[in-house]
C-alpha cells in the first residue's frame, strides 16, 4: 500500500507577497523600537520642515543587570524563629516585597532583582541593586525591620488659632446657630418639613428628597439615632441635635427591624500548631478533642463562665469569662458562626473546630437591632482644622503590627467576595475598639514603611479584635496585602551576611565586550552562510536580522534585564536560528538531487526537515524551563534570553526564510544552472 503523503501547500502569488510585506513591516517596527534614536532623528527633520507634529519614540535603553552597570550585591539572613513553621514562607514573602518597595521608592531603583531562597532551614534574600553607589544607605535602608501602622484623620489644627480666626470660627458657628434655630422655629410653626429643608439644609444629597437620610441605626449617626429611639413616627426634634458635622433638626419617618445579632460566649481550647495558639497547654488536635468533650460533659448554663475561667486557653477569658458580647453575620469565623447562628437560644454547642482550636459556645441570645428612617434639616458648622488644616492628613493611633497577630485572605460567607481578615491580642482588641468607634463612617489607613498600603472605611464599631478589610480584591490582590501586612505584624528581622560592590567601569568594559563578540559572531555566520549556500544563505543573513531586531524588541519591551549570561544566552540561540537554515538548505539539495523541480523541492525541504527542527527546539526549551524552574540569578537570565531567542528562530527560519523563498525562486529558471543554491547539476536519471 502506498504510503501516505501530505500535500503540499499551494499559495497564491499575492498570499506569498502579503506574507513577505508582513515581515517587513514586523522589521521595521522592531528596528524603530531597538534604536529610537535614528528614527527620532528623522523625525525631529520631518517636523522642522512640514510643522506636523509627529511625536518622538520614547528613547528607553535596555535593562541592564548588575554586572553590566555595576551597582551592590546584597545577601540577608532572616530570623524566622518566633514565626510558627507553617507561616514562615509567607512571612518571608512579606519582607521581600517590603524591600522591593523601599529599594524601588527610596533608592530610584527602577529594576532591582529581590528574590528569597531557603538554604537548609534557613530564609535568605538576595538583593541586587544595579546603578547604586550609595551602599551604606541602601543598607541602612534595607535592614531597619517593616513598621506597620493603623492611623486615623488628622482633626488637630497645625498650630492654635489667631484671634482673628477665632473670631472667624466663632462668627460662622453662630451664623450657623442662628440659621439652624430660624429653621426649628419655622417647623414648630407647622411649616412643611420638606420646605424647610429646601430652604435652609446643606445637606446636598438630602435636599432633593426632603432631607431622608433613609434607615440608619446605632453606627452611623449615632446622635440622630439615639434621639429616634426616644421618639414616635412622625415627630421631630424641638431643640437642635448636635452631630460631628454640624447641627440637625431631625423627624423620624419610619421604624424597622434591623440586622440580627447574637449574644454567645465560649470556651476554647488550643492546640500545638493552631492559629494563634501561642502557650500551647495540648500538643495534638486528639488531647485537644478529649479535652473539649470531658468540659461538654459538664458544662451548664450556670457554670459555662467558671469553666471558660478555669479551662479556655483564650488569653482574655480571666477577664471575661469567655463572653463574646454581641457580633452581627460575618464578623465570625465560617465554622464558630454555622454553629451558633441558628442554634437555640440557650443551647450549648457540640464541639466546633476553626482553625484556633477546638470550641464550645453558649449561645445566651438574640435580637433585631431596630432601625429608623429619619429626615433632617442640616446646617454644617465649622472646626478649628476648617481654618487651620493639619500638617499631616493621618495622626497615630498606637495600633501597630506588635498587636496583630495574623492577617489571612477569607472569603466573604454570603457574597464570596475575598477579603482580608485582621485578629489582634488584647491590647490590640481594646485599641482597635476605640479607634473604629470613633471613626464610624470615616477612613482608618493602615501605613506599612510610612506609605498607606489600604485605606478602608469603618462601617461600625468592631469590639472582638477582628475585622476584615474588603475592596473588590483579586485573590492575588488580596494575597498580597495579607503579607505586607504579616511582614509589619510578625517579628522577622534581617541581617546582611554578604555584601559585594560591582565597579560600574567594570560592567561597561564587559557590555562593551560582549557586545563585540556577538557582533563579530553573527557577522561572521552571516559571511559563512552566503559562500557555503550562496542565494539562500543570503535569505538566512535577512532572516537572522529579523531574528536579531525581534529578540531585541522583545527584551526592551518586556523588560527583560540583560546581564553577561542573558547576552551568552543570546548570542547560543543565534547558533540554533542558523542551525535551522542549515537543515532546511541541506534538504533542499537533497531533494534536488533526487530530481524534483525547485519549487517542489523548497516545499519539501521545509516540510521534511520540519519534525527535526522541531524536535531540537523542544528540547531546548524544556532544558530552559527547568534552567528557569530550578536556577538562580544569572542561570535564570540565561535562561529566559536562550528561550526567547529559540522561539523566534523558529519563526524566522520556518515562517520569514520559507516565504522569501517562496517569493524569490519563481524568479529563476526551473532548467537553468543551480549554482545560486550551492548545487550544480540534478541527477539525470531522475529528470
Amino acid at each position: 500500500m502506498a504510503k501516505n503523503v501530505k500535500p503540499t501547500v499551494t499559495l497564491t502569488r499575492s498570499q506569498v507577497k502579503w506574507r513577505v510585506g508582513w515581515i517587513a513591516i514586523l522589521l521595521v517596527v522592531c528596528a524603530l523600537v531597538v534604536m529610537p534614536t535614528y528614527a527620532n532623528r528623522g523625525i525631529d527633520w520631518l517636523n522642522n520642515q512640514t510643522n506636523f507634529g509627529v511625536p518622538r519614540l520614547p528613547e528607553n535603553g535596555f535593562n541592564l543587570g548588575l554586572d553590566l552597570q555595576g551597582g551592590a550585591h546584597l545577601v540577608y539572613q532572616t530570623d524566622t524563629r518566633q514565626v510558627p513553621d507553617a507561616d514562615r514562607a509567607d512571612a518571608v514573602e512579606g519582607v521581600r516585597d517590603v524591600i522591593e518597595r523601599r529599594v524601588r521608592g527610596g533608592l530610584g531603583v527602577a529594576e532591582p532583582l529581590v528574590q528569597t531562597t531557603k538554604v537548609g532551614n534557613d530564609y535568605r534574600i538576595i538583593v541586587e541593586l544595579p546603578g547604586v553607589t550609595d551602599v551604606n544607605t541602601a543598607i541602612k535602608m534595607i535592614g531597619e525591620t517593616p513598621v506597620l501602622e493603623f492611623k486615623e484623620q488628622n482633626d488637630q489644627p497645625a498650630r492654635d488659632l489667631t484671634k482673628d480666626e477665632q473670631k472667624q470660627l466663632d462668627d460662622h458657628n453662630a451664623k450657623a446657630t442662628a440659621t439652624a434655630n430660624a429653621a426649628l422655629r419655622e417647623v414648630k410653626s407647622g411649616t412643611d418639613f420638606a420646605t424647610v429643608v429646601t430652604k435652609y439644609s446643606e445637606d446636598t444629597a438630602g435636599k432633593n428628597n426632603g432631607g431622608d437620610l433613609g434607615f440608619i441605626n446605632s453606627k452611623v449617626y449615632p446622635e440622630i439615632y439615639t434621639w429616634a429611639k426616644a421618639h414616635k413616627d412622625g415627630e421631630y426634634s424641638t431643640t437642635l441635635v448636635k452631630s460631628f458635622d454640624g447641627l440637625n433638626i431631625v423627624k423620624r419617618i419610619a421604624e424597622r427591624k434591623g440586622e440580627k445579632e447574637i449574644f454567645a460566649a465560649h470556651i476554647l481550647i488550643c492546640y500545638k500548631g493552631a492559629e494563634s495558639c501561642d502557650n500551647p497547654q495540648y500538643l495534638t488536635k486528639e488531647d485537644a478533642l478529649k479535652k473539649i468533650q470531658e468540659i461538654k460533659a459538664q458544662a451548664t448554663t450556670a457554670n459555662f463562665a467558671q469553666l471558660a475561667k478555669q479551662y479556655s486557653t483564650e488569653p482574655a477569658a480571666q477577664k471575661t469569662s469567655g463572653d463574646l458580647g454581641t457580633f452581627s453575620k460575618g464578623q465570625m469565623v465560617p465554622e464558630f458562626e454555622k454553629a451558633v447562628w441558628d442554634a437555640p437560644i440557650g443551647s450549648i454547642s457540640a464541639p466546633v473546630e476553626t482553625q484556633f482550636g477546638y470550641h464550645l459556645i453558649y449561645k445566651k441570645g438574640e435580637d433585631f437591632a431596630k432601625e429608623y428612617q429619619v429626615a433632617r434639616v442640616f446646617v454644617k458648622t465649622q472646626q478649628k482644622t476648617d481654618i487651620v488644616p493639619p500638617t499631616e492628613q493621618w495622626k497615630t493611633t498606637g495600633l501597630s503590627g506588635k498587636q496583630l497577630k495574623r492577617a489571612e485572605v477569607t472569603q466573604d460567607s454570603r457574597t464570596g467576595q475575598t477579603q482580608v481578615s485582621l485578629n489582634f491580642d488584647d491590647a490590640g482588641t481594646k485599641l482597635f475598639a476605640d479607634i473604629t468607634g470613633r471613626n464610624v463612617g470615616k477612613p482608618v489607613a493602615i501605613f506599612l514603611d510610612g506609605q498607606p498600603i489600604s485605606v478602608p472605611k469603618v462601617n461600625e464599631p468592631i469590639l472582638n479584635g477582628s475585622a476584615v478589610i474588603s475592596g473588590g480584591f483579586t485573590l492575588v490582590q488580596a494575597k498580597q496585602l495579607s503579607q505586607r501586612l504579616n511582614s509589619g505584624a510578625l517579628p522577622v528581622p534581617v541581617e546582611l551576611i554578604s555584601q559585594q560592590k560591582v565597579d560600574a567601569t567594570l560592567g561597561s568594559d564587559s557590555l562593551t565586550k560582549s557586545f563585540h563578540a556577538g557582533l563579530v559572531g553573527l557577522l561572521g555566520v552571516m559571511i559563512f552562510m552566503v559562500i557555503y549556500y550562496r542565494f539562500p544563505g543570503l535569505l538566512s543573513v535577512f532572516s537572522l536580522v529579523v531574528y536579531a531586531l525581534l529578540s531585541l524588541a522583545t527584551f526592551k519591551l518586556v523588560g527583560v534585564t540583560l546581564t553577561l549570561s542573558g547576552i551568552a544566552g543570546f548570542i547560543l540561540s543565534i547558533g540554533m536560528a542558523v542551525d535551522t537554515n542549515v537543515l532546511v538548505f541541506e534538504r533542499l539539495k537533497e531533494e534536488l538531487r533526487s530530481g524534483k523541480n525547485l519549487h517542489s523541492a523548497s516545499e519539501e525541504s521545509f516540510r521534511r526537515s520540519w519534525p527535526s527542527i522541531r524536535d531540537g527546539h523542544i528540547a531546548t526549551l524544556v532544558s530552559c524551563v527547568f534552567l528557569v524552574w530550578f536556577g538562580t540569578g544569572f542561570v535564570q537570565g540565561f535562561a529566559v534570553t536562550l528561550a526567547i531567542g529559540v522561539l523566534f528562530s523558529l519563526f524566522t527560519a520556518i515562517v520569514a526564510t520559507r516565504a522569501m523563498s517562496r517569493l524569490v525562486f519563481k524568479w529563476f529558471n526551473e532548467e537553468g544552472n543551480f549554482l545560486f543554491l550551492g548545487h550544480t547539476k540534478r541527477n539525470e536519471n531522475n529528470k
